[in-house]
C-alpha cells in the first residue's frame, strides 16, 4: 500500500519492513560488541544508561521509557541487581515501589560501555549513510516517536 507524503508516494509497508529490519540488525550488532567487550547486551546497557541519567527511577519509569511490560522490566532489573550493578531502595513516597540506583560497579560499567556503544553505532551508520540523510532520518524518527508517545500508541499492557 502506497501513501502520499509531502507530494511523494511512499511504500509504507516497505518503509516499516526497512525500519524494523535496520533496528534489529543494529541492535544485534551492538549486542555482539557490548557482549564481547563488557559482558552485557544492548538492553542491559540501555537500562543502565537510563538509570545513570535518571537517578531514583522506578521500574515503571523504565517500562514507560522502553515501551516494555512492567513484568519484563522488573525481571531485567532483577538480573542487573544479581550482577551487582543496580540496587533497589525504598521509595519514601510510595511503599509499593522501589527507587533504582546504580552501584559503583554499575556506573563504571555503563560509562565504559557507552564508549563502545557510541563507537560501534557510528561505525555502522557511517558505513551506510552520509550525515545529511542521518540527520533527516533522526528528525523524522524523533517526530514519529513523539507522536506515538504523546498518544500512548503501542504501550504494552501489564
Amino acid at each position: 500500500m502506497a501513501s502520499k507524503a509531502g507530494g511523494e508516494t511512499v511504500d509504507l509497508p516497505g518503509f516499516f519492513a526497512d525500519l524494523v529490519r535496520c533496528e534489529t540488525r543494529l541492535y544485534n550488532a551492538l549486542n555482539d560488541r557490548l557482549r564481547e567487550r563488557h559482558g552485557i547486551v544492548t538492553s542491559q546497557f540501555e537500562f543502565l544508561r537510563y538509570l545513570r541519567d535518571h537517578p531514583e527511577s522506578r521500574v515503571a519509569d523504565l517500562a514507560a521509557e522502553f515501551a516494555v511490560g512492567i513484568g519484563a522490566t522488573s525481571k531485567g532489573v532483577d538480573r542487573l541487581q544479581r550482577h551487582g550493578w543496580v540496587a533497589r531502595q525504598p521509595n519514601p513516597s510510595d511503599r509499593r515501589s522501589s527507587l533504582l540506583a546504580l552501584t559503583d560497579d554499575g556506573l563504571q560499567l555503563v560509562d565504559a560501555a557507552e564508549g563502545t556503544f557510541t563507537e560501534r553505532l557510528a561505525e555502522l551508520i557511517a558505513d551506510a549513510l552520509k550525515a545529511s540523510p542521518v540527520t533527516a532520518a533522526a528528525q523524522a524518527l524523533s517526530e514519529l516517536r513523539s507522536v506515538l508517545e504523546r498518544d500512548q500508541i503501542g504501550m504494552p499492557t501489564g
